[in-house]
Order: structure tokens, then C-alpha cells, then sequence
């Protein structure tokens, strides 16, 4: 089982956010389908044969530069990705993504542009009544139109499973920047994990990721109220 505690940043924070009023909902895929969308120098992250493709929407909040300077209006929003799980030559396990929804502009350019996370501009909503979420969005910008309706009820806390551990201690992202592999550390406390049964999805970001998956998910469906992450400087791996 991977650690659950994170190791600690080494150097400045680079970026201090929330994450907060998650679902996890992943599905098994096989690693050969997987190896050909990660960066260089890296591999699917694998447990019993499988790994996942995770879609993962929540609130994004008090995000900004460095420690504990939120960025007003633009560090708050929701967003919805879509990741892969990585594993480098260091051992150390992240995360890919292949989208992430966005509701900012702004946020989606810089971070396009900037340090090329494939961030896309969407309208997006979510719906809370009492343990029911309700999360959706209508890309607008690129590929105009891809949706992504996700619906949950929530249930009570439980105890992280090894599967579990495997899809969310994940202590950094692999990215690729100017022709090179990099790693970006992130720290957090342990997700606060509770069961959730999904009550509806209608998603088509999954296809345009490359993953045509006409299935409920094949891990439990979880959600969280959310943590608190910091990320440090990026290395060249």
C-alpha cells in the first residue's frame, strides 16, 4: 500500500489551494493503453494488472501564488478532471491528467499557456441538498460542447481501502513542459473518505480522454469534503 502521509515539500511552495467536495469515481483500464499518453520517463502506475482512469470533480478554492495568498475571484471554481496514474524511475507515483474542466478563463489560459496543463474552459454548476451532489458542465472551449452530468448521494465515513490509497495518496504530477518530463511535489493531509452511490452519470469527457467506457465505475464511488494542498517547485525528471 502506498503511504497515506505525504513527504514533506522540500523548498518554497509554489502554489497553496483547497480542494474540497469531491467525488472519485475511476474505472480499471489496461496498462497498454495507458503507456502511450504519459510523458517520457514515465509508466502506468499498475495494481493487480489494472490501473485507472479517475474523474474526479470538486471545488476549487482559495487557490494562489505561493503560501497562503489566494488570488481573489480567479482562485475560486469548480473543476472536473480527468487523470491517469503515473510512476517514474524515482519511484515516486503521481498523477497524469488528460483534462481538466475549468470555469475561469483566465485560470484556463494561464495554465494552457503558461505550463501547459491541459486545462479547457466549460460552464459549469453543482447542485447541494443536504448528502446530494449534483456537478455539471458544458465545455466551451475546445471542442465545444462535451458535457459532464454527475450526480452522487453521500454516505458515512469509511475506512480507505487499499485501492482506495492507490487512486488518492498521490504526492505530485507528472507533466510535460519545452520537450521535457517534469515532476511537481504536492503535499496534504489524508483524504477524509466517505462511501457515495452514484445515482447518475452522463459524461462524455471519459471518450474524448480516449477511454470509451460504457460501465458504472469499477471501484466504489467516493466522496470528500476536501483538503488543503500545497505544491512545490517542479523538477526536471
Amino acid at each position: 500500500m502506498l503511504d497515506v502521509s505525504a513527504p514533506p515539500l522540500r523548498g518554497p511552495v509554489l502554489f497553496d489551494q483547497q480542494w474540497l467536495d469531491l467525488a472519485f469515481l475511476h474505472w480499471a483500464v489496461s496498462p497498454s493503453d495507458v503507456a502511450p499518453l504519459l510523458p517520457p520517463g514515465t509508466r502506468p502506475d499498475v495494481i493487480d494488472g489494472v490501473t485507472f482512469v479517475g474523474l474526479v470533480p470538486f471545488h476549487m478554492r482559495r487557490a494562489g501564488f505561493g503560501r497562503g495568498l489566494p488570488v481573489p475571484w480567479f482562485g475560486d471554481f469548480l473543476e472536473t478532471n480527468v487523470r491517469l496514474y503515473s510512476l517514474d524511475e524515482a519511484g515516486r507515483h503521481g498523477v497524469v491528467f488528460r483534462s481538466l474542466e475549468a470555469e475561469r478563463l483566465a485560470t484556463v489560459l494561464g495554465a494552457r499557456w503558461g505550463y501547459r496543463i491541459p486545462y479547457v474552459w466549460s460552464r459549469m454548476a453543482v447542485e447541494r441538498q443536504g448528502r446530494r451532489r449534483r456537478w455539471s458542465s458544458r465545455r466551451r472551449w475546445p471542442d465545444r460542447n462535451l458535457r459532464c452530468d454527475i450526480e452522487i448521494r453521500i454516505g458515512d465515513p469509511v475506512q480507505a481501502t487499499e485501492l482506495d490509497v492507490f487512486v488518492t495518496a498521490r504526492w505530485g504530477m507528472h507533466s510535460r513542459l519545452a520537450g521535457r518530463t517534469l515532476w511537481t511535489p504536492n503535499t496534504h493531509a489524508p483524504w477524509p473518505l466517505h462511501r457515495a452511490e452514484l445515482v447518475r452519470l452522463d459524461d462524455e469527457l471519459l471518450s474524448a480522454a480516449g477511454f470509451r467506457l460504457d460501465r458504472a465505475p469499477d471501484l466504489p464511488v467516493r466522496w470528500s469534503p476536501g483538503v488543503r494542498t500545497q505544491f512545490g517547485l517542479p523538477t526536471v525528471i
